[in-house]
Formats: C-alpha cells, sequence, structure tokens
C-alpha cells in the first residue's frame, strides 16, 4: 500500500512552566494529554490497517483486474475511507467543542445564580439582624 495519511489534528497543550502546585497539576494535564494522544495514534493506525485490509478484500472480488490495476484499487479504497474517517472524527471533535462551550455557559449561568441567591441570602440575614436592633433604638 502506498503512504499513510496524517492522523487527525491533535490540540498543543498550554506553553510555559508554572510554579509549585501548578507545575504538578500541569504536569498531570501533559500526561493525560500524552496518553490521549498516545491513544488516538493506535487508534488512527488500527484505522488505517482495517482500511488496508478491506481494501484488499474489496479488490480481490475482482480477480480479473491486472495486479497494478488492484493495487491501485486498494490505494483509492483506503484513500476515501481514510478520508471519510478523518471526516467522522473532525465533526465529533467539533461537536465536542460545541458541547463544551454550551456546557461551560450553562454552568456560568447557574453560578451566576448560586452567586445572586447567596448574596440575597447574606443581604436578608443582615438586614433581619440590623432592623430589630434599628427599631429598638
Amino acid at each position: 500500500m502506498g503512504g499513510r495519511q496524517r492522523p487527525p489534528r491533535a490540540r498543543n497543550p498550554r506553553q510555559g512552566k508554572p510554579a509549585g502546585n501548578a507545575r504538578r497539576a500541569d504536569s498531570r494535564v501533559e500526561s493525560r494529554v500524552e496518553f490521549a494522544r498516545i491513544e488516538g495514534y493506535l487508534a488512527w493506525e488500527a484505522e488505517v490497517a482495517a482500511a488496508e485490509r478491506d481494501a484488499r478484500a474489496f479488490a480481490a472480488q475482482f480477480p480479473w483486474l491486472p495486479a497494478a490495476e488492484r493495487e491501485n484499487l486498494e490505494q483509492a479504497y483506503t484513500a476515501d475511507r481514510l478520508r471519510y474517517a478523518e471526516e467522522v472524527v473532525d465533526r465529533a471533535v467539533e461537536r465536542c467543542r460545541r458541547l463544551a462551550a454550551r456546557y461551560r455557559a450553562e454552568c456560568r449561568r447557574i453560578c451566576t445564580r448560586w452567586a445572586a441567591l447567596c448574596l440575597s441570602v447574606t443581604i436578608a440575614a443582615a438586614l433581619f439582624a440590623v432592623v430589630p436592633a434599628a427599631l429598638r433604638g
């Protein structure tokens, strides 16, 4: 088979070195990113191997084709399948990004409401503490 296409793009981790506990937390994040990158690489290699295997099986259905044409058919099949797989991965990544943005916005909304509730309760408690003292005096 011809050369392999590149695996789906991976995001680069943040640059710079934080100090103290932040450095340990950052190294854990970097470790997770590296594991995810390795997992992605292995998944992509498995997809490439499956595409090549399926391409050979597909081309084997045409025994009357000369070997060179059958190899071209295998390469075209593999390239098409990998292009499709990359599009699927890109769509999934985009969907994850949209969901993450939506969940972040929802979390901010909930945190804002919670903060407003806490502030209201604190002000009400302060008023209930001050008003009886002001009425007595």
